[in-house]
């Protein structure tokens, strides 16, 4: 009886001790998490800024005298040499003001060659007492007037010369012009204000302008500083162009203006860039890269592995025993697209999650993989 007790006893127990055994979870397994240590390399430091391209030179060809356009010889979007004609305004008016002024000079200079000569026939003949002295100085008076008769003339023909010269506009140098802006036939009132016809552009060279604020270049020149006691300012920039920037071309630097704007509080700086193929076009926005300092030894992690949350950016670093840190962090500039600069909150030995960062948390241990 007693031997019966005990087996059911034992029996019982077992099956207890097997529930018990079922009812407990089973371990969580360790995840394999990707982790990597930052490179280390040297680096140029940067600074990306909006801008605009402008071209070499701009003109507006206007209109300064009055008449009827009579003949264009522009063709819109073209190329043109310097001294080529594009625009005539009716020159009749204007070669009539030529002739008369020209027939006015040939008048006072006959009469100043015989005021003259006639002075110096009175000089003589006040030698021998034919004629007063005042006589005499009547002769020189009418002689310097005429001179200045002469000089009014010249001046009269110089002015008519040139407003006939207003009637022939022609390209002041080498460029693309625009398309016109009034029809032959149009009546131009030019001499009130000038009018513009079209605007030519020279545009083989391209001028890149974008400001900088004062704050940003004192803290740029700091940095620099720190870190070569020779500061420079750099002598190229790059302009990205197009779709995300993918067109790239090689700019130098020409241009820092000698101070600050007190309305904007920013300096204006300025690069040029070649354009002998005329792709590029006077107003288009660009964005200038800006080397401003070289860093040695800087750190650099991928960029995708950093996360951002309410208090900045960190890293999910990785210590000796494989547990998972939260490390916020201070992050640089991006460089080559994929990799960031940190300048706080990791040092060179040290491991970081790489991947998967919804996947780990402060505290959790994993199996780092590389």
């Amino acid at each position: 009886m007693n031997k019966i007790i005990i087996t059911l006893i034992t029996a019982s127990a077992l099956s207890l001790a097997a529930c018990k055994e079922k009812s407990r979870p089973a371990e969580t397994p360790i995840p394999s998490i990707s982790v990597a240590t930052p490179e280390i390399k040297d680096i140029t430091l940067t600074k990306n800024y909006p801008g605009y391209l402008s071209s070499e030179k701009t003109v507006n060809l206007v209109a300064r005298v009055n008449g009827y356009l009579r003949i264009s010889h522009l063709n819109p979007g073209a190329k043109v040499k310097q001294g080529d004609l594009i625009f005539v305004i009716e020159p009749d008016t204007y070669e009539d003001n030529v002739t008369q002024a020209d027939a006015a000079l040939k008048t006072s200079q006959a009469q100043l060659d015989y005021a003259r000569s006639n002075y110096e026939r009175m000089k003589e003949a006040a030698k021998s007492g034919a004629v007063s002295q005042i006589q005499v100085l009547q002769a020189q008076s009418t002689a310097a007037e005429m001179e200045a008769s002469v000089r009014n003339a010249t001046a009269e023909l110089n002015t008519a010369r040139t407003n006939l010269g207003y009637c022939y506009i022609r390209a002041p140098f080498d460029g693309r012009i625009t398309r016109a802006s009034y029809d032959v036939g149009n009546y131009i009132n030019g001499s009130v204000q000038p009018v513009t016809l079209a605007t030519l552009y020279k545009d083989d060279l391209m001028y890149v302008n974008f400001n900088i604020e004062d704050n940003q270049f004192m803290k740029m020149m700091m940095i620099a500083a720190q870190n070569d006691s020779t500061v420079k300012i750099p002598q190229e920039v790059v302009v990205h162009l197009g779709q995300d920037g993918q067109q790239t071309y090689t700019g130098h630097l020409d241009y820092l203006s000698p101070n600050v704007d007190l309305s904007t509080g920013t300096l204006n700086v300025r690069a040029n860039l070649d354009n002998k193929e005329g792709t590029l076009k006077s107003g288009l926005y660009v964005t200038i890269t800006l080397p401003y300092s070289e860093q040695k030894n800087a750190i650099l992690v991928r960029d995708a592995s950093i996360g951002t949350d309410q208090l900045g950016k960190y890293l999910y670093v990785v210590n000796d025993s494989n547990i998972v840190r939260y490390r916020p962090i201070e992050p640089g500039q991006l460089v080559d697209d994929t990799l960031r600069q940190v300048t706080s909150g990791i040092q060179p030995g040290e491991r970081y999650v790489t991947t998967a960062l919804l996947k780990v948390r402060d505290g959790m241990s994993i199996k780092p993989i590389k």
